[in-house]
């Protein structure tokens, strides 16, 4: 099992501007921020950061814009596409500049499709390949868990960004020897209690240090520090998750000072009213730890 991957990796934000058009200059700023933090790296258009309605110069300028900051940081990047040809096309861009990996959803289809493309992109990728395990998502893929392991024994595959509840399955997975990113930002600590070697994930944007340190005290078998940082960490998405999620998630993105712009679906918030409310209930209610660890009130009253 390759551990050289393991890690926190923010699911990156692509910055948009008002005609949706990609910010090189916020997305080096965020960049360094997480950086900074001490992330192991970031994973770019992926769900988080609307890489399937991206068009594709912007996803090239994306790993051209980041790749030069990475300071020896991984850079994995997703390349699902609506064609098999553009996913290995975007492989082919990852690899010549830098990154380290390469991730996929499932196309939509059936079983053989699924597998079919997945074949197709592990064998033509010069980079190796993560799959996408998010039924939520794609809830046709992979219906039957024995088509995931087949999958990953795949030449080239390295593992599965897994984001599901079903840590049996997860388990599985990793007593094979595969690498597993657990996928929801509310479950890293079970995701790294049944075996996972890292987390990707949307909030990590929000509040990395959060998830360093829950990641860092179940390196060192800390349960119970990790269960307490996990709380926390569930006591800010109680409330992102009362509003609109990427709409809030970007709102609060800029009152830390990076404005990445309206999302490419075009969804918002119902009404200023709801953006402020917003703030306003990270203000009050943000759990003090993790205010004065992240800088909350500071980057607030800035």
């Amino acid at each position: 099992m390759s551990t050289s991957l393991s890690g926190i990796y923010p699911a990156f934000l692509t910055p948009l501007d008002a005609d949706h058009r990609f910010v090189p200059k916020v997305a080096e700023s965020l960049l360094l921020h997480l950086l900074s933090a001490g992330v192991d790296g970031t994973y770019v258009a992926g769900s988080t950061g609307e890489g399937m309605r991206l068009p594709l110069r912007d996803r090239r300028a994306l790993v051209e814009t980041l790749m030069p900051l990475m300071s020896g940081k991984k850079l994995i990047v997703h390349v699902g596409a609506p064609t098999i040809d553009e996913a290995v096309l975007l492989a082919n861009h990852a690899a010549k500049h830098g990154a380290a990996a390469i991730s996929s959803l499932p196309p939509a289809g059936d079983s053989l499709q699924v597998r079919r493309f997945y074949e197709t992109l592990a064998s033509e990728s010069p980079l190796p390949l993560i799959l996408y395990y998010f039924p939520k998502v794609a809830p046709t893929a992979f219906e039957n868990s024995q088509e995931l392991i087949d999958i990953c024994d795949l030449p080239n595959v390295l593992g599965v960004k897994f984001t599901d509840f079903n840590f049996y399955l997860l388990q599985r997975l990793v007593k094979r020897g595969n690498l597993l990113f657990n996928g929801y930002d509310e479950a890293l600590a079970a995701g790294l209690l049944m075996g996972a070697q890292g987390g990707i994930g949307s909030t990590y944007n929000v509040m990395p240090q959060v998830y360093l340190k829950i990641f860092h005290a179940a390196l060192q078998g800390d349960w119970e520090t990790a269960r307490i940082w996990q709380s926390r960490a569930n006591s800010v998405l109680d409330i992102l998750l009362k509003y609109p999620f990427f709409p809030a998630l970007r709102a609060v993105m800029a009152r830390r000072g990076f404005n990445c712009g309206p999302l490419m679906s075009g969804q918002d918030f119902t009404s200023s009213t709801q953006h402020d409310a917003l703030l306003d209930e990270m203000d009050r209610n943000i759990p003090l730890e993790v205010a004065e660890l992240i800088q909350w009130h500071s980057a607030t009253a800035a």
